[in-house]
């Protein structure tokens, strides 16, 4: 089953066998080579809390999912069948154009209601103009290793894989041999909502 532009879906992080995250997207493009999501400032998504209420970044057991906005950015998620890392282009509330990042992940897997994968810890940041970059979150992946959710081998390979996705992005190697800085979502999209069926495995 192939998605169609304008479709809400839900792009969720799958741990254990539950649900660790849940965001609503709108699918741009669901094509045999590629996906592109569009994830907007204002949705409503669905994270993980620990007993004390506290917001969970690190995945540990014993969350409950609640629900928070997103209330920071618009983002175009770009992602590849088989590859471990979705680029995002990310915009302030005005569509002034704020940078690309790096989201490091097991490729995604389709489901009945979107795509699951599971973060890897590491990001990458980068300048709007493409000038510098640099890694994110590297204290979550020392500490995941530390709990022995990942190994030092592992994070070597996420290490060559982000860079990998940076001289694809800085190399303007396709699709970003176009200007997506300047890109806006169809006006007749509305702030997206998970789907029915969201919360079923």
């Amino acid at each position: 089953m192939r998605w169609h532009p304008g479709d809400q879906i839900a792009l969720r992080q799958i741990w254990h066998g539950r649900i660790w995250t849940a965001r609503p997207a709108i699918v741009v493009e669901d094509a045999e080579d590629a996906q592109m999501f569009f994830v907007a400032a204002g949705m409503r998504w669905m994270c993980p809390q620990d007993a004390s209420g506290g917001w969970l970044r690190l995945r540990q057991d014993g969350w409950t999912l609640v629900e928070r906005e997103w209330d920071s950015t618009n983002a175009l998620s770009f992602a590849w069948p088989g590859v471990p890392y979705a680029v995002l282009a990310f915009w302030e509330r005005d569509w002034t154009h704020r940078g690309w990042y790096i989201n490091l992940q097991e490729p995604l897997r389709r489901t009945e209601v979107g795509f699951d994968y599971v973060d890897q810890e590491l990001d990458v940041v980068i300048e709007p103009d493409l000038s510098s970059w640099r890694w994110k979150d590297e204290d979550e992946l020392e500490e995941a290793i530390r709990r022995g959710m990942y190994t030092q081998a592992d994070a070597r390979a996420f290490r060559e894989e982000g860079e990998r996705a940076v001289r694809r992005l800085m190399q303007r190697e396709p699709p970003f041999d176009q200007d997506w800085t300047t890109w806006l979502p169809d006006p007749s999209w509305p702030v997206p909502e998970l789907p029915p069926g969201w919360d079923r495995l």
